[in-house]
C-alpha cells in the first residue's frame, strides 16, 4: 500500500504531465494603444467564443485567454465604445450588435481581423493571419511566445487610416476611424473574389490590394493572399498586440 507521500508524488506527476502535454493554447492579448479598446472573440462554427465573446481592455493592460484544443476563430478590437450597466451600447468600429459581450455575434466591418486555426485532429500545425479583407480599424500583430517550430509573424503594424483612400474612409466626427476594403466598399466580384473571380487564378490583387500590401506586407491584402499572408507555427502561447510598436 503506497503511503501518502507516494500518492502526493504520483498526483503531482500526473498533473504536470497533463499541463506540459496539453494541446490547449493561450492568447496573451495586449493593448498597446493610447486609448481603451474592447477586444472581441468569435469561434467558427462548432467552436465556442471564450470570455463571453468580448471584454474591455484598458491602455497598457493585458489579458490571458485560454483556448481549448483545436480551437478556430477570430479576434478583433472594437474602439470608440460606450456601454451602459447592462452591457448595451455601441462602438465606432468593430461593433457586434451593440453588445459588450458579443457571444457568437460577428463584428461590423471595417475591422482588422486576427484569424486562426490551432490544429485539427489530423494536423497539429497552427495556421493564422492578420486580415485586411474586411478592412482596417487598428494595427495588430500575432507573435508566438517562447519559441516554436516553423513560426511566422502575422501583422499589420502601420496605421492604414492615415493613408486610406477617401472613397474607402469611414469617418466619425470628422476623423477617419476605419478603412474599408474595396470589396466592402463596392461589393464587386473583382474585388471580392466572387463570381467569375472566385479562384486564385482569376482573382488577382487590385490597386487597392497592392496599396494594403505595401503598407502591411505581413497581412492578408485580399482573399487569395496565402503566399505571404498565412503563417504557420506550433506554439503553446501567442501574443496578440493591438497597436504594436513598428
Amino acid at each position: 500500500m503506497p503511503n501518502s507521500f507516494h500518492l502526493l508524488f504520483i498526483s503531482l506527476l500526473l498533473f504536470f504531465t497533463f499541463i506540459f502535454t496539453s494541446d490547449a493554447t493561450q492568447l496573451i492579448v495586449v493593448n498597446n494603444c493610447k486609448v481603451h479598446i474592447w477586444p472581441a472573440i468569435l469561434g467558427t462554427a462548432g467552436h465556442q467564443s471564450p470570455n463571453d465573446g468580448g471584454f474591455p481592455l484598458y491602455s497598457g493592460q493585458q489579458v490571458v485567454v485560454e483556448l481549448p484544443q483545436w480551437w478556430s476563430g477570430r479576434i478583433w478590437a472594437r474602439h470608440g465604445c460606450c456601454f451602459d450597466q447592462t452591457g448595451r451600447g455601441s462602438c465606432q468600429t468593430g461593433d457586434c450588435n451593440g453588445q459588450l459581450h458579443c457571444a457568437g455575434i460577428g463584428g461590423q466591418p471595417p475591422a482588422t481581423l486576427v484569424e486562426m486555426t490551432l490544429g485539427t485532429s489530423t494536423n497539429p500545425m497552427h495556421y493564422y493571419d492578420v486580415s485586411l479583407v474586411d478592412g482596417f480599424n487598428l494595427p495588430v500583430s500575432m507573435i508566438p511566445a517562447g519559441g516554436g517550430s516553423a513560426c511566422g509573424v502575422a501583422a499589420c503594424e502601420a496605421d492604414v487610416n492615415m493613408c486610406c483612400p477617401e472613397n474607402l474612409a469611414v469617418r466619425r466626427e470628422g476623423k477617419v476611424v476605419g478603412c474599408k476594403s474595396a470589396c466592402l466598399a463596392t461589393g464587386a466580384d473583382r474585388y471580392c473574389c466572387t463570381g467569375e473571380y472566385a479562384s486564385p487564378k482569376t482573382c488577382k490583387p487590385t490597386a487597392f490590394g497592392h496599396l494594403f500590401k505595401a503598407i502591411c506586407p505581413r497581412a492578408y491584402s485580399y482573399a487569395y493572399d496565402e503566399s505571404s499572408g498565412l503563417k504557420t507555427c506550433r506554439a503553446s502561447r501567442y501574443v496578440i498586440t493591438f497597436c504594436p510598436p513598428n
